[in-house]
């Protein structure tokens, strides 16, 4: 089946471990009404004024279907511009909306059947009548829900379909794209792609669709990152050598014995080591493609650690920032936490309870060892969360 009904009990239609098993980077899956009675948390209103904010990653792309011709531009935008917009044949796209509302941010809790490292960001558009990207494919996985209005999205979901690009427009558009299946999603529908499926979504009149997509670091990047880390932490001292070298038969030639001990230096960088490749990815994926912070309030407020702590058995909570990336892997006994590209020690209790909860109130707090309130706290003061009070307590 490539297009199921959710039901109350399953929002993907299934259990997640079938879905898992048969369609997860395997094949496409529209599931109607995934979100019944979605409401948007999101006026189109709210992100023309969000795409209008410094530090926003926000695009604007426009077709003129008679010419065939599109128009990519990158803001942040002028707040008068959207009032003079066309009424048709345009689309607003703003990255890390989930970042910026918490609303938002709070759909990604109905995906918690995927880690959360592998989730890169809720991305939110709106289209105008006509509007679309074009035809194009992506290199990682993407839930497409439609929060607003109707959106037109034809699939080729045909084994090693073209993938050619356009050499004429700035986007990466398809060359050729010639559909296999054609939907109108309504308010609720989500559809699931898997990387590499050519498609192409058209409103069919004003709409919000909301795209979440996964993070899928390209091997390249992967082993580059890998490379380098290796490279800035080596000993100096580790270098090529060649003790019991041999008369040269030719002076010229890289023979060899000569390989066999390049290869012996390279594995002294520990290459192969399953523990610090753990501990590289760890920092890795949960460092930020950007270093952008929200402003907000300070840190801790100023307080020390027992005001902090008084506070928290008081009833205020550490409310995480939502640019933070968290995740944890055992690590002998204990466990390292990942957090934004950092590496803490820590008991295995601590770092899982720690990475699983967006807010710590004070029941939280107190079961935490010494070692992981000590790091609450130094996460705080470093901005990682911030101080929240209910909004019936006295300041």
């Amino acid at each position: 089946m490539i297009e199921v009904h959710a039901t109350a009990k399953h929002m993907l239609g299934m259990p997640p471990t079938e879905f898992l098993r048969d369609y997860w980077q395997k094949k496409p899956l529209l599931i109607r009404n995934a979100f019944p009675g979605f409401e948007s948390p999101l006026q189109p209103e709210d992100l023309a004024g969000l795409a209008c904010e410094d530090g926003v990653l926000a695009r604007i792309v426009a077709h003129d279907p008679k010419k065939d011709s599109w128009m990519l531009r990158h803001g942040p935008f002028p707040e008068d511009m959207f009032p003079s917009m066309p009424h048709h044949d345009w689309t607003l796209l703003v990255q890390d909306v989930d970042k910026w509302d918490a609303d938002v941010g709070a759909l990604l809790e109905r995906f918690d059947f995927l880690p959360r490292w592998r989730i890169d960001d809720v991305m939110v558009s709106f289209a105008a009548p006509g509007g679309s990207v074009g035809a194009h494919v992506d290199q990682y996985d993407v839930f497409l829900l439609q929060a607003q209005g109707r959106r037109r999205w034809q699939i080729d979901d045909r084994p090693n379909p073209p993938v050619h690009f356009r050499l004429d427009v700035e986007l990466k558009l398809l060359q050729r794209f010639e559909p296999t299946h054609d939907w109108v999603l309504e308010p609720g529908d989500m559809l699931y792609l898997p990387p590499g499926v050519p498609h192409h979504g058209v409103a069919e009149d004003a709409c919000l669709t909301f795209s979440v997509g996964m993070r899928a670091p390209a091997a390249a990047e992967l082993l580059g990152d890998f490379v380098d880390t290796l490279a800035s932490e080596a000993d100096e001292s580790l270098r090529f050598a060649d003790p019991e070298l041999e008369p040269a038969k030719d002076a010229f030639e890289i023979d060899a014995a000569a390989m066999e001990r390049v290869v012996e230096g390279l594995n002294k960088l520990r290459m192969n080591d399953p523990e610090r490749l753990g501990e590289w990815f760890g920092r890795f994926i949960t460092t930020y493609r950007t270093a952008l912070r929200p402003g907000g309030r300070e840190p801790g407020d100023g307080r020390s650690r027992i005001e902090i702590e008084w506070d928290l058995q008081q009833g205020a909570y550490l409310q995480r920032d939502p640019w933070t990336r968290m995740a944890w892997q055992r690590a002998g006994r204990g466990a390292r936490l990942y957090v934004s590209g950092e590496s803490h020690a820590l008991p295995l209790a601590d770092a899982r309870h720690i990475a699983n909860a967006e807010c710590l109130d004070g029941g939280d707090y107190a079961k935490l060892s010494i070692t992981g309130r000590d790091l609450v706290q130094d996460l705080l003061q470093r901005g990682h969360y911030a101080l929240e009070f209910p909004e019936d307590a006295a300041r």
